[in-house]
């Protein structure tokens, strides 16, 4: 697969997940502002939209807990999109209620009122994407029908004989929902087809889109429930060893995620089949894409599963070296980002300039008094992303005026700024670095302060429902934004970006 390496050229970019962009309903979705979005980047002259994980979520809307690596969630489907096609009527929205059901309810029902009227051409585009999608799609559809059955139980709940992922039991327990299968693969046909359409408008605009990939996946996930050979679950699925990270500057106590590990004999003895097939599903939506908890490819921090919390676990090495060079092998040219924040030793840092993978930075961190800080502008290399926050911060505003007095002053006085200005000095410090790349979460542009944030970690509850509103933009912050962009030569060259692979690409189905 032929890829693109942005990470070659000074660019910055913008941090929005696709939930958060206005309209009505629920969620932000691919309708017409994410077009306009696209817009304002490329009048901003930013060449960079990153976002989070693009999967189904559970209840709680982590991006970073989906269904499956590969599924795109329906949710951020345009509803606009599907009454373009004559799928849906033209009131749809004044029919609308505030819930997530509602939006699948509508769905599901333009999805059949679709496939009752397909054209030849769609057909036969539908019968594509089913045939070139076959390594994750039919073990998805069948996962997400049969969790409907079982009333939204976790697959280690159900039955035994589907529990286990015998196909004839798994054939007999879905006769008779032949449709609701066809209507869940059609869902993904949609996702994946309003996205090639969003992504080339992308392109044509100059504006790369950089997404994020979480290193472990969720454990009610078609994944563990399809290939529990290669996760550390017992016979009943549940895990026996799970993820998560030390106390770090964002809880005293460690993430406990709750993740399963991989089995990684087991993955190696596949040749990493799994970890391979994941990618070049991510890399026909991305042009570029973040590897989260990045220093996880050089050990895990493993909790017991019936820890309290993640204090219990240790540090287990894993085989990330060789990972990276069969990923290496298949795609060539790597556009990849290692986060690697939090507890990084020098094996992991080498472990990342072994395959030239920028690490990040993160401005937030970088104002404790210690010259020798590696978030401080000056202690930045080309091969860094520079943030001013990530979508784990409060905004910079929020976070400058918690701060202490004392940091307040180290930071103004190296930045030579005032209270007032904030967060601009901040935005100008990232443009200025020698980072490569530059990122701003879209909050911090808008000079938002409390309220506005994405995520606390190691809490549930109110995180991921953020939206921002046009209203909040000012009509010249584009203008201001550009000139500060040219200024630290990160504009990106004028044309489009040239289209690269099919957006759907195929790998023959591996049995299980």
């Amino acid at each position: 697969m032929k890829l693109h390496n942005p990470f070659t050229d000074r660019r910055s970019g913008i941090l929005l997940h696709p939930t958060s962009l206005p309209g009505p309903g629920c969620n932000g979705d691919f309708s017409h502002n994410a077009f306009r979005f696209i817009e304002f980047l490329a009048a901003s002259g930013q060449s960079i939209w990153q976002m989070m994980p693009l999967g189904t979520t559970h209840s709680d809307g982590s991006p970073y807990q989906s269904l499956s690596t590969h599924a795109g969630n329906p949710l951020l489907i345009s509803l606009d999109w599907l009454v373009d096609k004559g799928w849906l009527e033209e009131n749809i929205w004044e029919k609308s209620e505030s819930n997530d059901q509602w939006r699948f309810d509508t769905l599901e029902r333009a999805c059949k009122a679709a496939l009752e009227s397909l054209d030849d051409n769609t057909r036969n585009d539908f019968d594509r994407f089913v045939r070139g999608q076959s390594y994750w799609l039919e073990d998805y559809a069948n996962f997400v029908v049969l969790k409907k059955i079982h009333n939204g139980a976790g697959w280690f709940d159900w039955p035994e004989h589907i529990r286990v992922f015998d196909q004839v039991s798994i054939e007999a327990a879905l006769k008779g929902y032949e449709e609701q299968l066809e209507i869940r693969k059609f869902e993904q046909y949609i996702f994946f087809r309003q996205w090639r359409e969003l992504r080339r408008f992308a392109h044509e605009h100059g504006v790369y889109l950089l997404g994020d990939l979480p290193i472990f996946v969720s454990g009610d996930s078609a994944d563990v429930w399809a290939h529990r050979e290669i996760f550390t679950v017992d016979n009943d699925g549940r895990a026996t060893i799970v993820a998560g990270v030390p106390p770090d500057a964002f809880t005293d106590d460690g993430q406990l995620w709750g993740n399963p590990l991989y089995d990684w004999q087991a993955l190696q003895k596949t040749n990493f089949d799994w970890w391979t097939d994941r990618l070049r599903t991510q890399f026909s939506l991305f042009d570029m894409i973040r590897i989260d908890h990045f220093r996880g490819f050089e050990a895990c921090w493993e909790i017991p599963a019936t820890a309290a919390t993640a204090k219990e676990g240790q540090w287990v090495k894993a085989p990330g070296a060789e990972l990276l060079r069969k990923i290496q092998q298949q795609f060539s040219d790597l556009p990849l980002v290692a986060e690697d924040l939090g507890i990084i030793t020098k094996e992991v840092d080498q472990l990342r300039k072994q395959f030239s993978m920028p690490g990040m930075k993160v401005l937030q961190f970088a104002f404790d008094g210690d010259k020798h800080n590696p978030h401080l502008p000056h202690n930045h290399s080309s091969d860094t992303v520079v943030y001013t926050g990530t979508h784990d911060n409060d905004t910079t505003l929020s976070w400058y005026r918690e701060e202490s007095d004392q940091t307040k002053q180290q930071l103004c006085g190296y930045l030579e700024c005032a209270d007032h200005d904030m967060p601009w000095p901040i935005i100008r410090s990232a443009m200025m670095s020698v980072a490569q790349t530059a990122i701003f979460p879209l909050q911090d542009v808008l000079g938002l302060g409390a309220g506005h944030r994405m995520n606390l970690p190691g809490t549930v509850g109110d995180n991921w429902k953020w939206r921002f509103d046009w209203s909040q933009v000012d009509p010249g912050l584009a203008d201001r934004l550009r000139e500060l962009t040219g200024r630290y030569s990160r504009l990106p060259p004028d044309g489009p970006i040239e289209e690269l692979g099919n957006v759907w690409p195929a790998v023959e189905r591996r049995q299980a």
